[in-house]
């Protein structure tokens, strides 16, 4: 079972860092930890959170960048593993307006296929 930091107990992604939700683990270690996502929109869609609960984006500061610097060495390893030597598309959601729904900093990494154009 993972150890969270600042854990939240009404948080989905602290539940499923912590085991208490099941998951399909891609990668995990003492910063960070990857899995599926249940609903995939591609034909790999892997979602990376921080083991500290941040809400989004928006609560990223001094004290956090090097975990998010982690997080994203971590994305750039997970897709080499998956084999996605096209490329793939890397999203984070800042809250409800840009339809984060799940309020931990978390970002998905979707690929597998050519993406459409558009949004970004």
């Amino acid at each position: 079972m993972s150890d969270v930091l600042n854990y939240d107990e009404n948080c989905l992604f602290c539940k499923i860092i912590k085991g208490d939700i099941p998951s399909a683990k891609v990668y995990e270690d003492d910063l960070c930890y990857a899995f599926r996502d249940i609903n995939p929109q591609a034909p790999t869609h892997i979602l990376v959170v921080p083991k500290a609960h941040i809400q989004s984006v928006a609560e990223v500061n001094k004290h956090n960048e090097a975990l998010v610097g982690h997080i994203f060495t971590v994305i750039a390893k997970i897709a080499a593993d998956e084999g996605l030597t096209n490329g793939y598309r890397v999203i984070s959601n800042c809250g409800p307006d840009a339809g984060q729904t799940v309020p931990h900093l978390h970002f998905h990494i979707l690929g597998g296929k050519k993406m459409r154009e558009g949004m970004v």
